[in-house]
């Protein structure tokens, strides 16, 4: 497996660490959107480099992205929309790597999972689009910020990200009121998640369904973190979904 970093702007904050196959072409790319609640303290580093790695080793080219986060201290700069124009500049810059991006799948766990759903439908809220999103899986995520902040869910996180209570005016920024989304999304999440409610994803692949999207929800075991454990049974359902969208290669 090959790494290397690359920034997409002059913040810290702003880079990518792109993790290559050890030989042959890649079977696509796999953007890796880390969680936390959108806070400074949670990173790229700790929570994405093992499904990077892991999914490298697989085949896949991942770009472990790394973006500005709410807060204090290292990290912080983030929040609405830098938080947003980064993520988006980010997956632009794949463009720049000298990959091939007809398949683009975003993966995002928690918070990241928010992150990753959004950036298929960013073209349509004013965010450019050089290279547009193909598929997202969804990692127990945070998909409606209205009922995020009504649950009360991480003291106020949706507020901290937004400066604001959500509301129907921020629809640029809630997957939930971006539907339908044009790419399949796979909302993965387990029942006995305490830290996200599986009736984000639940709810989302219902009104997904009757927008007339693409849209599965694959329930696992393990609470919130399990899927983003790479020796879990729920990794192992998240490859079998990326298997499907683009097989490994024999050889």
């Amino acid at each position: 497996m090959q790494r290397t970093r690359h920034a997409y702007g002059d913040d810290p904050s702003q880079y990518g660490d792109l993790h290559l196959p050890r030989a042959g072409t890649p079977r696509g790319v796999v953007v890796v959107v880390h969680g936390g609640f959108w806070r400074a303290p949670y990173t790229a580093a700790s929570l994405g480099t093992p499904l990077a790695a892991d999914l490298a080793a697989r085949g896949w080219a991942a770009w472990n992205l790394e973006y500005r986060r709410v807060g204090t201290g290292p990290g912080s700069g983030g929040g609405t929309p830098a938080t947003f124009d980064d993520v988006a500049a980010g997956i632009d810059h794949l463009a720049t790597l000298g990959l091939a991006t007809s398949t683009v799948v975003t993966l995002g766990h928690s918070a990241g999972g928010h992150l990753a759903t959004w950036a298929a439908a960013r073209g349509r809220f004013g965010w450019p689009e050089e290279v547009p999103v193909t598929h997202v899986i969804s990692q127990a995520g945070v998909l409606d910020l209205r009922a995020t902040d009504a649950a009360g869910l991480s003291d106020g996180a949706v507020r901290e990200l937004l400066g604001h209570p959500p509301t129907e005016a921020d629809a640029r920024y809630d997957p939930a009121q971006q539907l339908p989304l044009a790419v399949p999304v796979w909302c993965v999440h387990a029942p006995d998640d305490a830290d996200v409610p599986i009736s984000q994803s639940r709810e989302y692949v219902e009104r997904a369904a009757a927008a007339g999207a693409e849209a599965a929800l694959v329930e696992v075991d393990g609470g919130h973190f399990a899927v983003i454990d790479p020796g879990s049974p729920a990794w192992a359902r998240q490859l079998a979904i990326l298997d499907r969208i683009s097989p490994a290669r024999a050889g």
